[in-house]
């Protein structure tokens, strides 16, 4: 049997989304509450470290996967797959499988790191515990070092305040790197740090900025803020952080060599100081979002019911359905699979309304990674399915030469059709209530 024939099916009996191109009205739109999502209270978990399934799996399909099989180790090929099964009282009962995993086999991460740092943007925020503060507060980014730079303003959102919940919409829709920047600023590199190494997940480091070229020295250094009330005065000031925390030396390269500027160097490109998480770290984050009872408390994100609804909203959100940011008005930059590398990889055609992909991916130095929860409304489906690959076949970092498109996203989508498909036939004793995931979007 063809490995497409499941998805193909899927996609021909489904409801296609119909995407808008017009143009946005600059008016507010009134948001339908829905209540918080409540996390299932009797969770069951099944650990499987090591085994074969996806040797055997991944072997039946050699003209889609001998080539990650033969080069596992070449291109850091790293899969987890969590299966779900429930109880009669709905809670989650999780068996993991895996393949290549190894924490100390770096790859780059690039936005996935977003995913933690929206959720310490959030746990903070109850920190503070100060009335009248919260997501939707507005928020001032102001400038006091070098390679700083303010915000007074947003734009993309109805008022034009910037806040808290505007920046992760923004990360979580389309991975925006400057929201990521200003939430990574109100944190301050310390408190992401320490925080995660709190909470037991080991491989995170957290040192830097996207999208700009800093020196290690002004990413430590993180702008002022403050916060206003709406009758513009100031409900909580935080000045400029400098980080003092020491960290271990690490020995993480990549690459046979790099280019700065025009120049080639002819040596591995050093990482050591960049960012760094473990797919499994960014996998268990993700399961403890969605089902928050199956990971220990110690481990969990200090985050209400509502601020949980909030990102599951806005982690299944297509671009063509945001109004602000006005993603709907541009979807030639913004398609609707934009961003869901498992499953879809790189097409730009509708998705299925009856599919829900809540994850976080990342693409850069030529790693693409992907973490996501996967859902069918129709046919009851839920899965968890995360996956990294490095796409560098040259080995030089910095040309813009990487086989995302031949290599990369072909992938990570004939892995989650895979899967998909898998999880048609598979039996379920008890079918899940699945509509706890169901949201009303902006369009």
């Amino acid at each position: 049997m063809g490995l497409n024939k499941p998805f193909i099916v899927f996609l021909l009996a489904s409801t296609l989304l119909v995407v808008s191109c017009s143009v946005t009205k600059k008016t507010p739109i009134p948001e339908v509450k829905k209540p918080a999502v409540v996390a299932p209270i009797a969770v069951v978990k099944e650990v499987v470290k090591k085994d074969s399934f996806f040797e055997n799996l991944l072997s039946q399909y050699p003209h889609l996967f001998d080539q990650v099989l033969k080069n596992r180790k070449n291109w850091n090929v790293q899969i987890i797959y969590t299966s779900i099964d429930r109880t009669a009282n709905g809670g989650p009962v999780l068996t993991n499988h895996t393949f290549n995993l190894n924490p100390d086999s770096y790859f780059y991460p690039a936005s996935t790191v977003k995913l933690p740092i929206s959720l310490l943007a959030l746990q903070k925020l109850n920190e503070l515990r100060i009335n009248g503060l919260d997501k939707n507060t507005t928020m001032l980014t102001d400038q006091a070092y070098s390679g700083q730079t303010p915000v007074y303003n947003d734009p993309s959102t109805p008022d034009g305040k910037p806040t808290i919940a505007q920046y992760i919409k923004k990360i979580l829709i389309v991975s925006d790197n400057d929201a990521y920047n200003r939430l990574y600023e109100f944190l301050g590199q310390d408190y992401i740090n320490e925080q995660m190494q709190k909470k037991g997940y080991g491989t995170t480091q957290i040192f830097h900025r996207l999208g700009i070229a800093l020196s290690a020295d002004q990413n430590r250094h993180t702008n002022p803020v403050k916060f206003l009330s709406p009758s513009g005065s100031t409900l909580y000031s935080q000045p400029m952080q400098s980080a003092s925390r020491k960290f271990s030396l690490r020995k993480d390269s990549l690459g046979k060599g790099f280019y700065s500027g025009s120049q080639l160097i002819k040596q591995p490109m050093d990482f050591s100081t960049k960012n760094k998480i473990g797919l499994e770290d960014l996998h268990n984050i993700l399961i403890g979002l969605v089902f928050p009872n199956s990971v220990s408390l110690a481990k969990r994100f200090n985050i209400n019911a509502e601020d949980r609804t909030f990102m599951l909203k806005n982690m299944s959100q297509l671009p063509t359905e945001s109004i602000f940011p006005p993603h709907s008005a541009d979807t030639a930059t913004y398609w609707p699979a934009y961003g869901k590398f498992l499953l879809l990889g790189s097409q730009k055609g509708l998705i299925p309304k009856n599919i829900r992909i809540f994850n976080k991916e990342g693409d850069a130095y030529g790693q693409l990674t992907d973490v996501a929860y996967i859902v069918d409304f129709n046919k009851k489906i839920e899965f968890f399915l995360s996956a990294t690959i490095y796409c560098n076949k040259d080995g030089i970092l910095n040309d813009d030469i990487y086989e995302y498109e031949t290599i990369g996203f072909p992938f990570l989508k004939n892995l989650g059709q895979l899967i998909y498909g898998l999880e048609t036939k598979r039996p379920r004793k008890i079918i899940p209530d699945l509509s706890p995931y169901i949201f009303e979007y902006d369009k």
